[in-house]
C-alpha cells in the first residue's frame, strides 16, 4: 500500500494526488486552467472542483483564454445556467476578466509560463512537511504573486489560493516526506 498525503483518501483525489498534484506545468493553457479551477474552489473543497472538472473544460472551451476572453454576456449567462459547474455569478465573471488579463500577460512576457514562474525563481520550492498540518495556507511568494495578479486586473486570486494553484502546478513540491510522491517530485 503507498502511503499518500492525508487529503488523499478516496477518489477523485486518489488519481489527482498520484498522477497531477505537484507535478510541474509549463503549458499556458494547463496553467489557465488550473487558474480558474482554483478560483471558482474558493469556499468549496477541491473534490467538488475534480468532480465537476470535466463540465468546466466543455463550457469553458478546453480552458482556451482566447475563447474565454471573447465570451460575451449571453455566454456568461448561459454558463450561469449550467448545472455542472459553480454557477457564482462573479467566480464565471472572474474567469472571464482572468482570460483577458491572462492574454495580457501573455504579450507581456511572451507567455505566462514565463510570467509565474518567476515568483519561485523559474524552479520548484521543495519543501519537506511531516504532516499536512505543516503545510501553510500561504507564504510569501503567494503573497507576491496575488498582489502582482490583482495589480493586472485578475480577481479570485487571493494569496490562499495562489498557493493552492502553486501546489497544483508543481510550483511548490507539497507533499509530506512520506507520501510516495514527495520523492518522486524532488
Amino acid at each position: 500500500m503507498k502511503e499518500r498525503c492525508a487529503w488523499a483518501a478516496a477518489e477523485p483525489n486518489i488519481a489527482y494526488h498520484d498522477t497531477e498534484w505537484g507535478v510541474t506545468v509549463h503549458d499556458d493553457r494547463v496553467l489557465f486552467e488550473f487558474l480558474i479551477l482554483e478560483g471558482a474552489q474558493a469556499g468549496l473543497s477541491w473534490t467538488t472542483i475534480l468532480k465537476k472538472r470535466a463540465a468546466y473544460r466543455k463550457a469553458f472551451a478546453g480552458f482556451d483564454p482566447r475563447k474565454v476572453a471573447r465570451f460575451d454576456e449571453a455566454r456568461i449567462a448561459a454558463l450561469l445556467e449550467n448545472p455542472g459547474i459553480v454557477r457564482n455569478r462573479l467566480k464565471v465573471r472572474a474567469a472571464v476578466e482572468n482570460a483577458r488579463a491572462f492574454l495580457a500577460v501573455q504579450k507581456e512576457f511572451g507567455s505566462f509560463d514565463r510570467y509565474i514562474w518567476s515568483f519561485t525563481g523559474g524552479k520548484p520550492l521543495q519543501n519537506r512537511r511531516g504532516s499536512m498540518k505543516e503545510v501553510p495556507a500561504r507564504t510569501a511568494e503567494s503573497d507576491a504573486m496575488s498582489k502582482d495578479l490583482r495589480k493586472r486586473g485578475f480577481r479570485f486570486v487571493g494569496s490562499t489560493i495562489c498557493y493552492a494553484f502553486m501546489q497544483a502546478t508543481g510550483m511548490v513540491n507539497d507533499h509530506v516526506i512520506t507520501c510516495f510522491r514527495h520523492r518522486e517530485l524532488a
